[in-house]
């Protein structure tokens, strides 16, 4: 894929990401800021970047992200990877017809 069309659907990916995470947390009954404080991030707007697909979990908190929201961590990783990375993700859990 040319990046010029990539930038914009990767932006798209992330922002459809933002909106299942914040799904996932208020389902979990935690507002931005608890999350941010089960984290240890200092600021709750971290959390707020990433619902609003603005930035990404990084792959070395996801599964504190999980474990913050109730959600077993191999099943997170797996759904984000499908928005961050939807050619990967396909590569590692698409079965052949």
């Amino acid at each position: 894929m040319h990046f010029a069309k990539a930038a914009p659907q990767a932006r798209q990916l992330r922002k459809e990401a933002g909106g299942w995470l914040k799904q996932a947390r208020k389902k979990a009954g935690l507002s931005q800021i608890d999350l941010a404080e089960k984290l240890g991030l200092k600021y709750y707007t971290f959390i707020s970047q990433v619902e609003n697909g603005f930035g990404r979990v990084p792959s070395d908190s996801m599964e504190a992200w999980a474990r913050a929201i109730g959600v077993q961590p191999g099943t997170f990783a797996r759904h984000l990877l499908s928005y961050y990375d939807p050619d990967l993700h396909r590569l590692l859990f698409k079965v052949k017809s």
